[in-house]
């Protein structure tokens, strides 16, 4: 068995990555740097093509001419050179001009284009960034509920509905993904996209770089780390059909069906339970189903009779002077917790400023880590993230005092404001905002207490997926750019409000930007903490 065993391992090559790593794909902003790094290399290997064309050009030319004047020279060689002309440009170009056209042939075009690949080559994404974008698509399709069929033709909802528009994927790209997920130990998606991959190469799409033969091998061996064994079994047999030579698929085809007789002496009970492995081997997330239904608009709490006690107003905080001739707009997303959004709060003009700032300054968010009180990078927060400061620019100081005018909550004690834009899949895996009990040291470094309140302006459409979900609650939020969504995260004793959790879904298409203010207890008065607590009391939590 143990040698069964060896013929059944399948090696893959090492993954190498640089040292310098930019996480490009944890942001879309970014990215789009790289599109225009990419439409300069184009522009560069184009002048190349012309100057090899102009190249050839010249050298076509010139072998055209000879071409004529060699057949005319053959046909009497003699009378040809009798001409003096004819024999001294003979021995002209014999001695000089095939010299030249040889330094010619020999001159090499592509300096240029090479070195200016060379030097674009180091702010390129490395293998961590192609890992991180083929896991992503990954998360879609579960979040989602996508076919691999639907995301290789890239009909995916909120994309462009005109078939030259839509991007799709090679058998080698699906091959690709199929290899990340191995790679990974991820056997689910290992097998949903080399079936994916086999599917193209049978309906007719060529690869230079990939076979059935290949394919198949990858395909026995996750299906079988699945607990099936009989389709281990029959993709083996075929893989054979095409390579009878293949020595792990020789081992594998006697392994497999020894393990089969075997698994068929066992009792009528036991054979139905396979020994399938978990969709989510390494998952820590109890809620994900919840999520992940909510994330898609399924599953959302909430009576007619409750929705029907949420309202839109204009509002301007107790006659606040600078609110009572023109109130915002203030709309209620939720009764419980108390959820409200403000529309138009933020113009284009200010929200581009924003990101005009953010942008070169955009790094991997962080979250809280609860051991350490330290912030650091988590798997599941994909986005990249940077902070302003009000002292920056006019418009900063401004959304902060508009936070506070409209709020009632003073900022001065306030974190900075953080500017996320989310990358490929991006999203942020359901958290609290507040410092819970168990990690007393989470904002120990600031001072300010713990968050009591947290502002989301949403600064950008997203044209599918990417919305703010309530786990507890079963309440979902939609991006809408120039829109503001506010609630409190503790209670006006201090202690937090668990029905907060919250999470950010991943984006399917579109390119999410927010920014967020966390308002801390320090510098509060009691009346304002309550004011909107107060409030909240006057909707029924339940029905």
């Amino acid at each position: 068995m143990a040698a069964s065993w060896l013929f059944f391992c399948v090696l893959l090559p090492c993954v190498t990555s640089s040292s310098a790593h930019s996480d490009f794909f944890t942001s879309i902003g970014q990215m789009t740097d790289l599109l225009f790094t990419e439409k300069d290399l184009v522009t560069s290997l184009k002048d190349y093509i012309r100057a090899e064309e102009t190249k050839l050009e010249q050298i076509r030319r010139w072998a055209d001419k000879l071409d004529v004047l060699a057949a005319a020279a053959t046909q009497d060689p003699e009378s040809f050179l009798g001409h003096p002309v004819n024999a001294f440009k003979l021995m002209k170009r014999l001695n000089t001009e095939w010299g030249e056209l040889e330094n010619l042939v020999l001159t090499d075009m592509s300096d240029g284009f090479i070195s200016n690949l060379t030097i674009q080559r180091q702010h390129f994404p490395n293998d961590d960034d192609q890992t991180g974008a083929a896991k992503a698509l990954m998360r879609l399709q579960d979040t989602y509920q996508l076919d691999t069929d639907t995301i290789s033709t890239g009909q995916l909802p909120g994309s462009s509905s005109m078939a030259s528009l839509r991007p799709t994927m090679t058998v080698d790209d699906c091959f690709d993904l199929g290899k990340v997920a191995y790679s990974e130990a991820d056997y689910y998606h290992t097998e949903l996209w080399m079936v994916q991959a086999l599917k193209q190469l049978d309906q007719g799409e060529t690869s230079n770089t990939v076979d059935a033969v290949t394919i198949l091998d990858y395909l026995s061996y996750s299906v079988y780390q699945q607990g099936e064994l009989e389709r281990a079994l029959d993709f083996t047999r075929r893989l054979l059909e095409l390579d009878g030579t293949h020595q792990r698929a020789n081992g594998n085809l006697k392994y497999f069906e020894y393990q089969l007789a075997k698994q068929k002496k066992v009792e009528v009970g036991e054979k139905g339970e396979g020994r399938q492995m978990p969709r989510h081997p390494d998952d820590y997330l109890p809620e994900r189903r919840k999520y992940e239904q909510l994330c898609r608009g399924e599953g959302v709490k909430m009576t007619p009779r409750r929705q029907s006690r949420l309202f839109c107003r204009y509002y301007d905080n107790n006659r606040h002077p600078r609110y009572m001739i023109g109130p915002v707009k203030q709309e209620d997303e939720w009764d419980s917790p108390r959820i409200v959004r403000y529309h138009d709060i933020v113009s284009d003009k200010e929200m581009e400023k924003v990101k005009e700032l953010a942008k070169p300054r955009l790094r991997r968010a962080t979250v809280h880590d609860p051991q350490t009180g330290k912030l650091t990078t988590a798997h599941y927060r994909v986005s990249k993230s940077a902070w302003l400061g009000a002292y920056e620019h006019p418009v900063i100081d401004k959304i902060n005092q508009r936070i506070e005018d409209i709020t009632g909550l003073d900022v001065s004690t306030a974190e900075d404001l953080q500017v996320a834009n989310y990358g490929v899949g991006g999203q942020y895996e359901p958290h609290f905002d507040f410092g819970r009990k168990d990690e007393p040291d989470a904002f120990e470094e600031l001072g300010t207490g713990n968050r009591i309140a947290t502002w989301l302006l949403y600064m950008s459409d997203v044209q599918s997926g990417g919305a703010t979900v309530f786990t507890d609650v079963r309440a979902a939020v939609w991006p809408k750019k120039g829109t503001a969504v506010f609630w409190y995260n503790l209670f006006p004793s201090g202690d937090g409000d668990y029905r907060t959790r919250h999470a950010a879904c991943p984006v399917l298409v579109g390119n999410k930007w927010v920014s967020n203010k966390w308002i801390h207890e320090r510098g509060q008065e009691f009346r304002r903490r309550c004011s909107l607590q107060e409030t909240t009391e006057s909707f029924s939590s339940v029905d």
